[in-house]
């Protein structure tokens, strides 16, 4: 079975190539410690390969064996448009792999359905202000899940998908939405994505969750990557480890890896060393 590329080259070579297609993956993390960086790097990498193989080359290297690129890259966000995102990559990996991989990278962004019912003014998260004309004949967006749903049914086949994030999700639940639609919003996913045969990776801030809520997130989900800083004398480091992945943790154990220790540099995010049981 080939597998497609998380876009980390070290990670990509130790799991033969990546996820198996059809996956949904949880990258949850503390604030800063990694989860946020793997996803933009992901999406610039698989766009990079794309847009300029030299760059590529130089960045990650050669595709494993077994690897195949997605045949697209979706990026999803709930309060956030194009430009945003790309400054935040800016500050994830060099320019020049920005500059190259951000015209391959599809963006849909969801905030208007997001905000669309909270006080938040309209200017504040669409391009231009409308006229009292142009929203009479434009009436409410839809509801943001509905939304959600319809841009990954008409273009998740086959593809990478960046979700960011469902932590944004946490303040809609109320009144109409509760937690329990976003656990099954997810579980959806999952089964929809074995169909769609591509790879989903759906970023949560354990910070702003219960243990409770990431207890069914990581049930509905199809692996896990989880992300935390670790002390050790004056230093502070980032590490991962793969909390539950069907398919791809039994790699892992073969090899007795039990967590990764990474590192951010210019060409994103990236595996600096492999702890293994002693």
């Amino acid at each position: 079975m080939t597998s497609l590329p998380f876009g980390v080259a070290r990670l990509d070579s130790i799991l033969d190539g990546g996820a198996p297609p059809g996956s949904v993956v949880l990258l949850a993390g503390e604030s800063g410690a990694g989860a946020r960086e793997f996803l933009y790097t992901s999406a610039a990498m698989n766009s990079l390969a794309r847009a300029d193989e030299e760059l590529f080359d130089l960045y990650y290297g050669d595709l494993p064996e077994g690897a195949r690129l997605p045949e697209a890259v979706h990026y999803l966000s709930f309060t956030a448009g194009r430009g945003p995102i790309t400054r935040e990559m800016g500050y994830t990996m060099v320019d020049e792999i920005v500059d190259a991989a951000i015209g391959e990278i599809a963006f849909r962004d969801l905030s208007a359905e997001y905000f669309q019912l909270s006080p938040i003014p309209r200017d504040w998260y669409e391009d231009e202000t409308a006229s009292i004309t142009d929203l009479g004949d434009r009436g409410e967006y839809e509801d943001v899940l509905t939304a959600f749903g319809d841009y990954l049914s008409a273009n998740a086949e086959g593809s990478l998908v960046c979700i960011d994030s469902v932590t944004d999700l946490v303040s809609m639940v109320s009144g109409d939405t509760e937690w329990s639609d976003i656990a099954t919003v997810l579980k959806g996913l999952k089964k929809a994505a074995y169909e769609w045969g591509g790879l989903i990776l759906v970023l949560v801030n354990t910070d702003s969750i219960t243990d409770r809520e990431f207890g069914a997130l990581t049930d509905a989900a199809g692996g896990t990557f989880q992300f935390a800083w670790e002390s050790g004398g004056s230093k502070r480091a980032r590490t991962m480890f793969v909390r539950e992945f069907r398919g791809v943790l039994s790699r892992l154990e073969a090899e007795n890896i039990v967590r990764f220790e990474t590192e951010i540099h210019d060409g994103g995010f990236d595996i600096s060393d492999v702890r293994k049981i002693r």
